[in-house]
């Protein structure tokens, strides 16, 4: 399956969601107490392993170009699995992947601060929408640290989506893959040695599932657009809150509540409607939330 018609690739999307939902569950597997940063290491390690094979598109001309955003990205994605481990390890999945969906959110928030790009009445409804969506899901009165580590990843992702305009297009999206994980590793390993956990290789396995899962993911959308354009199959993006509420719902007996599908309505529908308008005006619509997995 190649993702050359409209069918197959909402098809590779609806597989690829699914492959990013099993890489969150590696990271729930996780026990209570595992060292954060130790697992952030060794998931990055090996992420930059397993793009090794890959190094002939790496264009040895443009090897370190614009080395300073790959850096910041680099260092944003660093928090953003930070952030991640913890809002999985303490929130429902489909809690936690609800708050995530506000990533796109956030990237036209920033798209219109930063770079000036205007927001039609659609997309600010999404916004407001949005925002009153996770607060419907989160409920103040349920909010801790968790929670704001949930927003955190979701920050990350936006920022990470936001900033792949300022990387260089002389490089491939492997070659920006592998810049992120070189560049962040040195912190990473910083940070897992001032934690000062004894080496835990129980978490290898954690580490290396989610590392390979969230790769298939990077795959699956890499197919799926690069011959059918955005507007046509971004809404299968988010069947990945359906798989979270499956996966939950049978692995861990995480029942959703009627807030939670509330919240999740009110920042998805938006989202949804603007794809659909854009569709409908035969626009290339920009899918932030793949960006993010490509580069972050």
């Amino acid at each position: 399956m190649s993702g050359k018609t409209v069918h197959g690739a909402i098809i590779l999307l609806i597989i690829g969601n699914a492959l990013a939902l099993i890489s969150d569950v590696f990271v729930k597997l996780l026990e209570p107490e595992a060292p954060v940063f130790q697992f952030a290491f060794l998931r990055s390690l090996i992420t930059l392993l397993l793009l090794l094979p890959l190094a002939r598109q790496l264009s040895r001309r443009h090897l370190f170009t614009g080395v300073k955003i790959h850096a910041v990205r680099a260092h944003i994605q660093l928090a953003g699995i930070l952030c991640m481990v913890v809002a999985l390890g303490n929130l429902p999945l489909a809690t936690a992947n609800a708050v995530f969906y506000a990533a796109p959110i956030l990237v036209m928030v920033l798209a219109a601060t930063l770079f000036r790009e205007r927001l039609t009445l659609l997309s600010i409804s999404a916004v407001v929408s949005g925002f009153l969506g996770i607060v419907v899901i989160l409920r103040p009165i349920d909010f801790n640290w968790a929670a704001m580590a949930a927003l955190g990843a979701a920050l990350a992702l936006a920022l990470g989506a936001v900033l792949v305009r300022r990387l260089p297009a002389q490089q491939s999206t492997v070659h920006k893959l592998f810049l992120n994980y070189l560049l962040l590793l040195p912190t990473a390993g910083a940070l897992a040695l001032w934690e000062g956990a004894p080496l835990d290789l129980s978490m290898l396995t954690s580490a290396l599932g989610s590392a390979l899962f969230i790769l298939g993911y990077n795959v699956t959308v890499l197919l799926a657009y690069r011959q059918v354009d955005a507007n046509q199959v971004t809404s299968a993006e988010y069947t990945g809150l359906i798989w979270a509420v499956g996966i939950g719902w049978i692995g861990f007996s995480e029942v959703p509540d009627l807030w939670f599908v509330a919240g999740s309505l009110m920042i998805v529908v938006p989202l949804l409607m603007i794809g659909w308008r854009h569709r409908a005006r035969r626009q290339p619509a920009h899918n932030p939330a793949h960006d993010y997995q490509y580069g972050v």
